[in-house]
């Protein structure tokens, strides 16, 4: 079983902590994706690629969520995600340890609604490799595709069930084309610059397992305005930033 070197708590609001590592951490991306999807009280739960379960503990920290599953392929991510569960009584969090497109027998199917996941953004091969196993598996498709990943979230859901990603904007037609195969339809999509008028960086998108088509663009999120964050980001962040004034 690998372990995750260099653990530290990291505040993520309300008085809560998380554990991360230097392998399993999260980003600004991960904030977002939790804030876009809007979790409820009655969702049940999975996070594809959990990492060190940032998305799912933000969402319990609100008092949101009836059960989350955490899937990651690191048997060392899922340790440091039960290890936060546990310090924080997060009781309704669980973990896999799984390869995505390996999930038959350790997990039901057709039965969740909300399924969430913050991808590799490069496809097998592209970019700049990142120089350890977990860091390359984090960024790059080396474990499972974007399409294993989409083909997984629509079997978890229930009709109805929403399954909510980011991504990078040039592979946004990819996504909403596998989406609507895996019949998850695109309902939900929304940009996201670092400033005004800038190319977006990111693109969160919502799609409904057996839902008709119809797909809403939000107003893009601009993270800065005038060399600070904006109010909208400020209101996302929440107790998050609270915790670092």
């Amino acid at each position: 079983m690998d372990k995750a070197v260099n653990i530290k708590k990291e505040p993520i609001g309300s008085g809560r902590h998380i554990l991360v590592s230097g392998e399993h951490t999260f980003g600004t991306d991960a904030v977002l994706l939790a804030d876009f999807a809007k979790a409820k009280k009655s969702d049940i739960m999975v996070d594809l690629g959990t990492g060190c379960g940032i998305i799912p503990f933000l969402m319990l920290r609100d008092g949101n969520l009836k059960s989350a599953v955490g899937v990651d392929i690191a048997s060392a991510a899922i340790d440091i995600a039960l290890q936060t569960a546990k310090a924080e009584g997060f009781d309704s969090f669980s973990g896999i340890v799984s390869d995505i497109s390996k999930l038959k027998g350790k997990i039901s199917f057709g039965d969740k609604t909300l399924v969430t996941c913050n991808p590799p953004y490069k496809a097998a091969g592209a970019g700049i490799k990142a120089q350890n196993g977990a860091r390359l598996t984090a960024r790059q498709e080396t474990s499972c595709t974007l399409e294993d990943i989409v083909a997984a979230g629509s079997r978890l859901l229930k009709t109805g069930g929403r399954l909510c990603m980011c991504q990078r904007p040039e592979r946004t037609a990819e996504l909403i084309c596998l989406m609507s195969k895996y019949k998850s339809e695109p309902k939900r999509l929304r940009f996201a610059a670092k400033n005004t008028g800038e190319a977006p960086w990111l693109v969160l998108i919502e799609g409904r397992k057996d839902g008709r088509p119809g797909l809403t663009v939000e107003p893009t999120l601009n993270i800065y305005k005038g060399g600070e964050l904006s109010d909208e980001m400020k209101s996302i962040y929440g107790p998050y930033k609270e915790a670092y004034l």
